[in-house]
C-alpha cells in the first residue's frame, strides 16, 4: 500500500512507515497537485498546510486513513471521510508538553511585558518604570477545558502558587480532586479569575465562547490566553476590550484565519502578545506527533484499531491496553458466526461474561460487527463504518454483560439470528492467544487464525477419515482437527484447520458425505 507524507512532517514518520509501505514525501503540496495524485494513495499524513477537503476525499478511491501530525483536524473534512469509511486520526499526545509550556510562556510574557520590553531595549530605550508587570503568585487562574493540556497548565500554575478554578463539562469530580483543582461553571470562571486560558476544541458550541457579553462580566484588568483554537475568543470583542482596558492584556497564538491578516483587529490591539501558531512548534513535539501519526496510519492500514481516531468512539490508553488482546478474537468470532449462517442477518448479540464485563467493550463489539460484515460486503468494513453499515442493513445489535462465568475467567458469546435460525460461537483468551471454545453448544478448542472447515455430523466411527480422504484427494492439507462434544445425543462437530484454498465445489462434496449434516468454511483471511 502507498502512503503520502506531506507538509514537512518529520522524517521519523517516513522511517516508521517505509518497512511496510511505499512512502512518497511531498513537503510542499499545492491543492491542485493533491487532487491530482490522491487516487494513488491508501493513506496520507498531513500537518496543517494541506487541506483534505470533501473534493479531495471524493477523488481518493483507495484512501483508508488520514493522519494529522498534530491535535487539530480543522483542515480535514471529517464528515466526508466518515461517510466513506475513512479513518481520521490525530496525534493528541505528541505535542501536549509543547502546548502546555507555550501557554505558560505566553502567560509569563504577557504578565511581565517581555516582548515589548525586549523590542524597545533593542531600539536603545531603557524603560524600567514603563514596563511594570504583575506576578502570578496568589492570582486566580481560570482554565476552560481541563484535558491533557489544561491539566498540564494547572499543574504548572500551582507551582507558581496560583489558585485554580476550572470549567470542563466533561470532567468528573474524582478527576478534579486528583488534579487538586476547584471546579465551577463557565460563569464562575468568568467572574472570579484574574487570568483565563482556554483549552477547548473549536466547535459550534465553543465558537465565540468568550465574547463581549461575558468579557464585560470579567474582573476589570483580567488577562486572557488562547493557545487552543482561533475563534474561541471573539477577536473583534477582545480587541475592543483591550482598547477599553476591561482586559489588561492578552496572549494569543491561534487565529480564526491564518496566517494573521494585517486587517485582523488583534494585529493593532494594545497590550497583546501574538505568536504565529507556535504551540506545537518544538523539535521534540514535531518528532512526537510524526511518530504518533505514523504508528496510527500503519495500524489503520493493517486493519488494527486506532485509539487516536477522531471519527470513532474514543478509547483511553488504559482501556485499549485491556481490550487489545480481545479485538482479533472478536473479529474472528463475528466472521465465524456469519459463516455458519444462511440468509439475511436480523440481529447480532454479543455477551460478555467475567471481568471484561466491567470495562468499555464498545470497540470489541464493533470488531465483532467488522468480522461479521467484511466477508459478505464489497465495501471494506472498518472500525469507523461498521456500526453504520449494520444500521443501514437493519441489523439489531445488542450488548449483554454479566460478571458471572463458568470454566473461564472471561468469555465472549456471539449469537447471530437469521430467518433460518440462530448460530452461536464462544471465545476466550488463553494468555494472550484467542481461542474459539464452543460452536453451537459443541465444546471445542480452536485456533481461529486460519481457514477452518466446520462439519456437524453423526457421531460414528470413520467420519473423520471420510472427510480427510476427500480433502487429500484435492491436495488440501489439514493442520489441525477438533471434534466437539455436545449434550445432543448422537451428534458431534468436526472442526478442521486447513492450510490451502478450498473451492465451494469441494465444500459441497464434503457436505454430501453420508453422515455429514453440513459443511461451512470460515475464511479469516477475508477480514
Amino acid at each position: 500500500m502507498k502512503v503520502l507524507v506531506a507538509d514537512g512532517v518529520s522524517p521519523k514518520a517516513v522511517d516508521i512507515l517505509q518497512g511496510d509501505f511505499d512512502v512518497v514525501v511531498k513537503d510542499k503540496l499545492p491543492a491542485e497537485e493533491l487532487l491530482k495524485i490522491i487516487p494513488e494513495f491508501d493513506g496520507i499524513i498531513v500537518r496543517s498546510a494541506s487541506k483534505v477537503t470533501k473534493e479531495v476525499i471524493s477523488k481518493a478511491a483507495k484512501l483508508k486513513v488520514i493522519g494529522r501530525a498534530g491535535v487539530g483536524t480543522d483542515n480535514i473534512d471529517i464528515t466526508a471521510a466518515t461517510e466513506r469509511g475513512i479513518i481520521v486520526l490525530n496525534a493528541p499526545e505528541g505535542n501536549t508538553i509543547a502546548a502546555t509550556e507555550h501557554t505558560m510562556a505566553m502567560m509569563l510574557s504577557m504578565s511581565r511585558m517581555i516582548p515589548i520590553a525586549n523590542e524597545t531595549l533593542h531600539k536603545g530605550e531603557w524603560n524600567r518604570k514603563k514596563y511594570v508587570g504583575v506576578e502570578l503568585r496568589g492570582k486566580t487562574l481560570g482554565i476552560i477545558g481541563l484535558g491533557r493540556i489544561g491539566s498540564g497548565v494547572a499543574k504548572r500554575a500551582m507551582a507558581f502558587d496560583m489558585n485554580i478554578i476550572a470549567y470542563d463539562p466533561y470532567l468528573n469530580e474524582d478527576r478534579a480532586q486528583a488534579l487538586g483543582v476547584k471546579t465551577g461553571s463557565l460563569g464562575d470562571v468568568i467572574k472570579n479569575a484574574d487570568f483565563i486560558t482556554v483549552h477547548m476544541p473549536l466547535t459550534p458550541q465553543t465558537k465565540d465562547m468568550l465574547n463581549k457579553d461575558n468579557i464585560a462580566q470579567m474582573k476589570k484588568g483580567v488577562r486572557l490566553v488562547n493557545c487552543a483554537r482561533g475563534g474561541i475568543i471573539n477577536e473583534a470583542d477582545l480587541a475592543a476590550a483591550l482598547k477599553s482596558g476591561q482586559v489588561a492584556a492578552a496572549a494569543i497564538d491561534v487565529f480564526t484565519s491564518e496566517p494573521l491578516s494585517p486587517d485582523n483587529p488583534l494585529a493593532s490591539a494594545p497590550n497583546i502578545v501574538l505568536t504565529p501558531h507556535l504551540g506545537a512548534s518544538t523539535v521534540e513535539a514535531q518528532i512526537g506527533v510524526a511518530i504518533d501519526a505514523s504508528h496510527g496510519v500503519a495500524a489503520a492500514l493493517k486493519g488494527e484499531p486506532v485509539s487516536t481516531a477522531v471519527n470513532m468512539a474514543p478509547v483511553s490508553a488504559e482501556t485499549m491496553g485491556k481490550i487489545r488482546p480481545y479485538l482479533a478474537l472478536s473479529e474472528r468470532l463475528g466472521c465465524t458466526v456469519q459463516s455458519l449462517s444462511d440468509g439475511p442477518i436480523q440481529s447480532l448479540t454479543v455477551q460478555y461474561n467475567g471481568e471484561i464485563a466491567d470495562i468499555d467493550t464498545k470497540m470489541m463489539t464493533i470488531a465483532v460487527i467488522k468480522g461479521m460484515l467484511n466477508p459478505i460486503l464489497q465495501t471494506a468494513v472498518n472500525y469507523v463504518n461498521a456500526p453504520s453499515m449494520a444500521k443501514q442493513r437493519n441489523i439489531k445489535i445488542q450488548e449483554i454483560k454479566n460478571k458471572d462465568v463458568a470454566n473461564f475467567a472471561n468469555l465472549i458469546t456471539v449469537t447471530l439470528k437469521t430467518p433460518t435460525g440462530e448460530q452461536s460461537v464462544q471465545g476466550t483468551l488463553f494468555g494472550t492467544e484467542g481461542r474459539i471454545v464452543a460452536i453451537n453448544q459443541h465444546r471445542v478448542d480452536v485456533d481461529p487464525h486460519a481457514r477452518i472447515l466446520i462439519c456437524p455430523h453423526i457421531n460414528r466411527p470413520g467420519m473423520i477419515g471420510l472427510v480427510g480422504s476427500l480433502l487429500a484427494k484435492y491436495n488440501i492439507n489439514i493442520s489441525g482437527m477438533q471434534v466437539g462434544k455436545t449434550s445432543i445425543a448422537g451428534t458431534s462437530i468436526m472442526v478442521l484447520t486447513i492450510d490451502d484454498d478450498i473451492t465451494q465445489d469441494i465444500i459441497d462434496q464434503v457436505s454430501k458425505i453420508d453422515g455429514i449434516f453440513d459443511a461451512k468454511l470460515v475464511n479469516f483471511y477475508t477480514i
